[in-house]
């Protein structure tokens, strides 16, 4: 099913791209500016089952979205200049930002020389856990879990089930399956589940997070570059939203305060896990305000418009997404034509 909305979504950005459509809409939706989101930057893989695949994109890629933005025109900005312009409405000049989340050493060793190369500020949000190396990153967990087995057995509720993981595309199958199960779930019982799945599989949870993620050794100095900035990204990198108002505050804070402990340095930007709609909501956009974010990113698909001022902690993002690396779809991406479709043509979206 997923890979059936990949080619949909493939489809349409081709048809905007040769129809010509995306420079008819630039005017109206390209806004003042676009907020990109990345993962992962790192040479791509020959593995036939890649079902986080949308969360890396190479180095040339991301090189080529910079070049492009550049041919452009396009100022590349931090975050704090994105609030500073948001706040005196200074929109005489189009901007990008770019933006990583959860901290992973890739984005200092394969994202961080392709940022220099253009002289272009970015943010790593980290979820503090993850610096400590104790962080669950359970889509990875999951994904290795399967890739390792012919099969997988869990038990959803109903009985036990098998699916058939013996090739490719059933892998993929049963990981879309379970994934979309694993999400609507709560916190606690994701981690059971998957751990379950990593123990019968003879998978190294623990190792995961300690092999990607930059511990905090790592992100001082890492972050003692001119280019690069921190936020925050929670502590534990749960769904917000299904927490207690007092948990889900916890998560914003006590992560903020770790960070900055660690790195001597203010952390004033955050972005959501997840960020859908299903993860953070107008009560966790409250939230961020009160814990002192100026900026919380979601990951809502969108251009920043003059009115996206009032909802500093609800903006939008664009995503470089791993399926997608064909430099054509760059002019549609900063034209706002693709996140306008998406979005019913609305401007903003922040209910």
């Amino acid at each position: 099913m997923k890979q059936f909305r990949n080619s949909i979504i493939r489809a349409g950005l081709e048809v905007l791209y040769f129809s010509g459509a995306h420079i008819l809409l630039r005017p109206i939706f390209s806004g003042v500016g676009a907020l990109f989101m990345l993962h992962h930057v790192r040479p791509g893989r020959d593995d036939d089952f890649q079902p986080n695949r949308h969360l890396e994109v190479t180095p040339q890629f991301l090189r080529a979205t910079l070049a492009h933005l550049k041919s452009r025109d396009i100022d590349i900005i931090t975050l704090d200049e994105v609030h500073q312009r948001l706040r005196s409405e200074n929109f005489s000049r189009r901007f990008a930002c770019f933006t990583f989340d959860d901290g992973y050493r890739d984005n200092r060793d394969h994202a961080l020389p392709v940022m220099r190369e253009f002289s272009a500020p970015f943010t790593v949000y980290v979820a503090s856990d993850f610096a400590e190396g104790t962080g669950r990153l359970w889509w990875i967990e999951l994904e290795r879990a399967i890739a390792s087995a012919s099969s997988v057995e869990v038990d959803m509720g109903s009985g036990s089930l098998r699916f058939d993981a013996s090739t490719a595309s059933a892998k993929q199958a049963a990981f879309d399956r379970l994934h979309d199960w694993l999400r609507s779930l709560p916190e606690h019982d994701v981690q059971r589940e998957v751990s379950g799945l990593c123990a019968r599989h003879g998978i190294d949870q623990a190792a995961i997070c300690r092999n990607l993620c930059m511990s905090w050794d790592e992100l001082k100095a890492f972050a003692g570059d001119p280019l690069v900035a921190i936020g925050g990204h929670s502590i534990t990198h749960c769904n917000l939203a299904r927490q207690s108002e007092a948990v889900a505050l916890k998560e914003m804070t006590v992560s903020r305060a770790r960070i900055e402990e660690k790195l001597q340095r203010p952390v004033v930007h955050l972005a959501y896990p997840y960020g859908d709609k299903i993860a953070a909501g107008l009560r966790e956009f409250a939230l961020a305000s009160a814990a002192g974010y100026k900026t919380a990113v979601t990951t809502r698909p969108g251009m920043v418009f003059p009115e996206n001022a009032e909802h500093l902690t609800a903006l939008p993002r664009v995503s470089l997404n791993g399926n997608y690396q064909d430099a054509r779809i760059l002019p549609v991406l900063t034209s706002g034509a693709a996140t306008a479709m998406w979005n019913g043509f609305r401007r903003i979206d922040t209910g």
